[in-house]
């Protein structure tokens, strides 16, 4: 049986890795968060902006509660992948205001909801789920950008993931016991 103790554990996880995510864009310049840093043109900003969308989306339209700005449509495929990058005419402050509006949107649906609600995905092989499901699924979404956040991150500037309990010294010693290894087993 899933019980609300579930419900609030996921949700305290996906509330603190949302600021996790934005904390990757502190201290950086409009350059820097905009950038393609991947082959595919993966970017911190876009990140953040793709899951604004993922949020409204699956804790709105899903329960029958839509997010009150407009979003794109799922099946617009003429719009798939626009949610990945920012243009030039969208500041940085209005993609992170309205991530935290589909913060407040969600927040709202996930306490309000019991966590056995029933929802609809129309896009997915087995549509009909529960608010559980998609805790999972959007906290899972998350917490992988959220990791793509922190190498694009430590690709620009060093900066590391919350980690807290090793300095850079720890870190550059590591850095020469991966390359080591590297090494002797490409040698052999």
């Amino acid at each position: 049986m899933i019980d609300e103790f579930a419900k609030e554990y996921l949700h305290g996880d996906l509330r603190e890795v949302r600021e996790e995510l934005l904390g990757k864009l502190d201290g950086l310049d409009e350059y820097d968060i905009r950038r393609p840093l991947t082959a595919t043109g993966t970017n911190l900003l876009g990140l953040v902006k793709h899951l604004t969308l993922t949020e409204a989306r699956y804790f709105g339209e899903i329960f029958d509660r839509p997010f009150p700005e407009p979003l794109p449509r799922w099946d617009d495929m003429s719009t798939r992948g626009r949610d990945m990058w920012a243009t030039e005419h969208e500041p940085r402050e209005e993609i992170i205001d309205r991530y935290r509006r589909a913060w407040t949107h969600s927040d709202a649906t996930i306490t309000e909801l019991a966590v056995d609600a029933p929802g609809h995905v129309p896009w997915w092989p087995r549509p009909d789920v529960l608010l559980f499901n998609i805790l999972v699924h959007v906290l899972t979404e998350t917490n992988r950008h959220a990791g793509h956040a922190d190498i694009l991150r430590e690709q620009l500037d060093g900066r590391l993931a919350s980690d807290g309990h090793h300095d850079a010294e720890f870190w550059a010693a590591r850095h020469a016991e991966v390359e080591r290894a590297a090494r002797t087993a490409t040698a052999h």
